[in-house]
């Protein structure tokens, strides 16, 4: 998969992708991230990328012109990739959109606002609109960021355990959390493992953990 991140601020990004799961993927070859600074994209000497908004009202607002020439650079690198928009105006992004992504292993664009916005007219070169809750960051890195870890992570070959991805919270969105765990030792301080837990039945346990 490849992951093309449309930002003002690529520096944010090297922690995040550069451990873990998501170092070992880009290491493994399973995905590749590509960043676009925006304000390669902005206009006149400045490299301008905002403006106040028509109507009034503060802040400033992400300009047209850049953003759709940085999605449309994209896009020429990689014209089937879906581009993907944060914002609170769209859908609350939720578990089966990460394993709908993943899924399709088809390849990414995500566009990261700032400021107050952006202006709405570069929502027609976007494919799907998301929110990832309701209060306000702000930019769109961080929900970016959200989305790349969690579409990454089900990627074949990118998480160890075979089944590691079918028992976890959320798999059917709103309904199932995960059962509670435990590991050594078996009691810490005072506090011990359920005896379910050391009995060694299969059965007992699996019934358990479905009440749990």
């Amino acid at each position: 998969m490849r992951i093309q991140i449309i930002t003002l601020f690529p520096e944010m990004f090297s922690g995040v992708l550069g451990s873990s799961m998501l170092w070992k993927a880009a290491d493994r070859g399973i995905v590749s991230y590509e960043f676009i600074n925006l304000r390669d994209f902005g206009l006149g000497p400045r490299q301008q990328v905002d403006d106040t908004p028509y109507g009034g009202g503060d802040g400033m607002l992400l300009k047209p012109e850049p953003v759709v020439a940085a999605i449309e650079h994209a896009k020429e690198r990689n014209p089937e990739a879906i581009v993907l928009l944060p914002t609170p105006r769209g859908k609350v992004y939720k578990q089966s959109d990460a394993k709908r992504l993943a899924a399709t292993e088809q390849d990414l664009i995500l566009v990261c606002p700032r400021y107050e916005g952006y202006d709405e007219r570069i929502t027609n070169w976007v494919d799907e609109q998301f929110c990832i809750g309701n209060y306000v960051l702000t930019g769109g890195e961080l929900p970016a960021m959200i989305v790349i870890d969690s579409v990454v992570r089900l990627l074949p070959g990118v998480l160890g355990g075979e089944t590691s991805v079918e028992v976890e919270s959320f798999q059917d969105d709103d309904v199932s959390i995960e059962y509670p765990q435990y590991t050594r030792p078996e009691d810490f301080r005072g506090m011990n493992v359920p005896e379910v837990l050391l009995n060694g039945h299969h059965g007992e346990i699996a019934k358990w953990r479905r009440e749990q």
